[in-house]
């Protein structure tokens, strides 16, 4: 293959075999990123994915690019490493309910409200997979399992919320039954400057199946979920008949011609939030789409800055000199 020529989808497709159980949703979601990696003309040698343990973390042996397994709940570290060692690469991170969401989830938050560049998608199949079938931190309450044999008493994450409440500066939702809007999703995400924190829901066939068929069954999808695209209006239904619109504090459901429009750019986390919530409502659509997409200030290029301006008041310096400055002592 000559330098100049485009990779195409099987390009990104690694000569491992595929091992998560026939039919988990895990399958659709590797397909959607191949795709969308040679839709946007990413380089092999400069993409990244980065895991940390469960059944989403298998994801960097099936990607033809270079890649890190990590431990548990620490990709963000990783990431964060990685995305300032060489702010060039093209860094995604993959994690799950279960890694990301718990011993995961205070990295998870400084990576969020820090706006690294760095691209996270979440699988959230409100179980533990790999490890069979304990409730997780996304769990709904009642919810029996292997570790809640009478239901669970935990009030569970909403990840979409627990990212707005760390300052993200890009969340959104989608399927992974759903892959069109699931593409559409994931390069809006990969166009972001600074963090972008994808919930995808994926069905867990052998431990939790059908955990989303009252919004992600083909046949009521339209009917169930709303898509949240910025700057139209809150409509939905198989004919976008049905709206959503505000009133006051909350959301009402309404007409087609007296929805509102959505907004995602608005620096308030306020409405985001409370769309967040309607994943709690059941006589709600559940929200897809874009919840917020705004400007700050990314990361490592404000570390960038801040080397510049001290190498420029101070010179490069010496490692030596760090490390013997102020008080020194032997121990004979």
């Amino acid at each position: 293959m000559s330098e100049t020529e485009a990779l195409k989808k099987k390009d990104f497709q690694s000569d491992q075999e595929v091992r998560w159980c026939p039919g988990c949703g895990d399958y659709a979601i590797l397909s959607a990123v191949q795709g969308v990696c040679a839709d946007l003309g990413f380089s092999r040698e400069g993409t990244v994915f980065v895991s940390g343990i469960g059944c989403s973390s298998r994801f960097p042996y099936y990607m033809d690019t270079y890649g890190f397994h990590t431990i548990h709940g620490r990709a963000p570290g990783f990431a964060t490493g990685i995305k300032m060692a060489n702010p060039d690469l093209n860094v995604w991170l993959v994690t799950g309910d279960g890694d990301g969401m718990s011993i995961g989830g205070n990295h998870l938050a400084h990576i969020l409200r820090r706006n690294v560049n760095v691209n996270i998608l979440l699988f959230n199949n409100e179980v533990y997979g790999l490890t069979k079938g304990q409730y997780s931190p996304t769990s709904p309450v009642g919810q029996k399992s292997k570790t809640s044999p009478l239901g669970s008493i935990d009030r569970p994450f909403n990840p979409i919320n627990f990212a707005l409440g760390a300052n993200a500066t890009f969340v959104a939702r989608t399927i992974d039954t759903h892959v069109k809007h699931m593409a559409g999703i994931l390069k809006e995400a990969a166009a972001h400057e600074g963090t972008s924190f994808v919930e995808i829901y994926q069905n867990c066939v052998i431990f939790n199946d059908g955990c989303f068929d009252d919004v992600a069954d083909r046949k009521i999808r339209d009917d169930m979920t709303v898509d949240l695209r910025p700057g139209e209006t809150l409509t939905y239904g198989k004919e976008l008949d049905k709206g959503l619109r505000f009133n006051g504090w909350g959301l009402e459901r309404c007409s087609a011609e007296e929805a509102s429009t959505w907004d995602a750019t608005v620096e308030s986390t306020a409405p985001a939030v409370m769309m967040g919530e309607l994943a709690n409502e059941a006589e709600m659509p559940r929200p897809l789409g874009i919840f917020r997409q705004v400007e700050a200030p990314v990361f490592e290029s404000e570390t960038e800055r801040q080397i510049a301006l001290a190498k420029e008041a101070k010179g490069e310096g010496k490692l030596r000199d760090l490390i013997f400055q102020g008080n020194t002592w032997e121990v004979e």
